[in-house]
């Protein structure tokens, strides 16, 4: 693991990321893989990321990874369209 973790550093100090690109790649895959093995559950992701789940609800805004699921459009909307 930590022959893994250092080939990363290396990759990314070769390619000039700076400290603050990498930690927010490292947030970002995180708390997106964290997600889709909880099925989206916030605070299972939260618990398995050792993070409150305020916490990651920030950094899911900041990382604009808020998915909010799509509006119904109003019924009268919906017939006018099917006409």
């Amino acid at each position: 693991m930590k022959q893994s973790f250092d080939r990363l550093v290396d990759d990314l100090l070769d390619k000039g990321f700076f400290l603050e690109q990498a930690v927010e790649i490292l947030e970002r895959t995180l708390i997106t893989r964290t997600l889709e093995r909880t099925g989206g559950n916030r605070s299972a992701a939260s618990k398995l990321l050792g993070i409150h789940r305020n916490t990651l609800q920030k950094k899911m805004l900041d990382f604009k990874l808020e998915r909010k699921p799509p509006r119904k459009a109003p019924a009268a909307a919906r017939r006018s369209a099917a006409s």
